[in-house]
């Protein structure tokens, strides 16, 4: 069996001036200028997975929202994970819904094989509660649908016309980790935002939260959760909760953040916060800053760009998967970063500075309180390499080559769209 080599160290020789921008409320901070050139990168295989099972009419079987490779598996076995299930969006009487065609689905990860082009499916592991039923399956396996009317977009039918009920054990599954210490998977989750711990057969362990949400959760007495998250991811986007997670190849520490900057209280910073966790304790021991691309200047809208996943290469070096959210000719930005913590501020409980939160601080605040910002530096620009789909989800290391899945979102959109795995020899 081979075991996962450590990517090659680029020399990190700037690091982020403590002077960093948000929009409309900061100035453009200092960011590395050196860049791993497009021709240093080989793109050296692509492939597809073809004729995913069909679930409804025009609604296909799907993977993509994150990627992993184990460390004792050969080096074309990846795992990946499904999101909530199918779902989408209907305007009825002038108001957008969300729509969930099949709310019985349960979100699963799948064990792949990369063969001759292909992707092909080893097994699925679905999502299943250690002990009663769920209230909407009937069983011990859980659903996508959101946790609670009082928080959480309400879900429709496919109609749009009829609210389903809600499911205080459902998951928005996206990010996937693996912990070599105690062999189980971390999954992270959109909605609260969240984490779940997991065995390899899929039977859910304990769920962490954002501190305040202990009283929502004794609606859920059948998972262990702990609220030991920051109170403050409550104010993240909709949907924009715990896009990543990755776990240091010692098994030690956890790594997530959000999908894009918290609204504290205001939209559209830059600024989105990187968590490190100690996995013996599931606390929070760390927070860090990490500056998006600067959306004006590519004519996008803050919100249009998102972090999608990490890849912890150690507990200092993490890869970093940051995206806009378009596709084809109209996508602008699509690129794997490599960050260094080692000289970042640790924000933790110190992300206020006379009054102001992180996400409202300008350059001379963020100066006046101490806070440097994670160093930064491109390594692969996948649009250059013509990269075509708009949710470039999942990204993993296997010796110096980095793997690239999208997500198509069950076809909902588009019945003919497919999930494709990218491999990148890097230098």
């Amino acid at each position: 069996m081979k075991k996962i080599t450590v990517l090659k160290v680029m020399a990190i020789s700037i690091i982020c001036a403590s002077a960093f921008a948000c929009s409309n409320k900061q100035e453009e901070g200092s960011k590395e200028k050196e860049k791993t050139s497009a021709s240093s990168v080989k793109l050296i295989g692509k492939y597809q997975f073809e004729n995913p099972p069909k679930l409804a009419k025009d609604i296909h079987a799907a993977m993509g929202s994150s990627l992993l490779h184990l460390p004792e598996d050969p080096d074309h076995i990846f795992y990946s994970s499904s999101d909530r299930g199918p779902n989408g969006e209907l305007t009825v009487n002038k108001e957008e819904r969300r729509t969930f065609p099949i709310p019985t689905y349960t979100p699963a990860v799948y064990k792949i094989e990369l063969s001759k082009g292909k992707i092909k499916v080893a097994d699925k592991i679905q999502l299943k509660l250690p002990k009663g039923s769920d209230p909407i399956t009937g069983n011990a396996f859980i659903t996508g649908l959101p946790n609670f009317k009082e928080t959480d977009e309400a879900p429709y039918d496919a109609t749009g016309k009829k609210v389903l009920s809600y499911d205080p054990y459902g998951l928005d599954t996206e990010g996937l980790a693996y912990n070599p210490a105690d062999q189980t998977f971390w999954l992270s989750d959109e909605y609260r935002p969240s984490l779940v711990q997991m065995k390899k057969d899929g039977t859910l362990l304990q769920r962490l939260v954002p501190a305040g949400l202990e009283t929502d959760f004794k609606k859920a007495p059948l998972l262990p959760v702990k609220a030991n998250l920051p109170g403050d991811l409550t104010k993240r986007e909709e949907n924009r909760g715990f896009e990543s997670v990755s776990i240091t190849p010692d098994g030690r520490y956890l790594f997530t953040m959000t999908q894009s900057a918290l609204i504290n209280p205001d939209e559209n910073s830059r600024i989105t916060r990187i968590l490190k966790i100690d996995l013996k304790t599931t606390k929070v021991i760390a927070e860090f800053a990490y500056i998006s691309e600067d959306g004006r200047k590519l004519g996008l809208d803050q919100s249009d760009i998102v972090v999608s996943d990490l890849f912890a290469i150690d507990e200092h070096s993490l890869l970093v998967d940051e995206r806009d959210t378009a596709s084809g000719k109209e996508a602008k930005f699509k690129k794997i970063y490599k960050i260094n913590l080692q000289e970042a501020s640790n924000i933790l409980d110190k992300d206020k500075e006379k009054g102001k939160t992180l996400e409202q601080m300008n350059a001379e605040d963020q100066k006046a309180a101490g806070i440097k910002a994670v160093a930064k530096k491109e390594v692969v620009d996948l649009l250059k390499f013509g990269y075509p789909f708009e949710k470039a989800e999942g990204i993993t290391l296997v010796g110096n080559k980095l793997a690239v899945i999208n997500d198509d979102d069950f076809g909902v959109t588009d019945p003919n769209s497919k999930t494709e795995l990218w491999l990148f020899q890097l230098p």
